[in-house]
């Protein structure tokens, strides 16, 4: 049955072994004034 994933691993797995992690959002989008600021140096060129 090469169709079927073999999940014998997957049942044995403890989750209580894992670390708990703290996870920090960060904010990727820039802001207007770059924006701005990238739009304006478009122009210019």
């Amino acid at each position: 049955m090469a169709d079927k994933p073999d999940l014998s691993e997957v049942e044995q797995f403890d989750h209580r072994k894992l670390r708990k992690t703290n996870t920090e959002e960060k904010n990727t989008l820039p802001s207007k004034e770059t924006i701005d600021q990238e739009k304006e140096a478009c122009k210019k060129n």
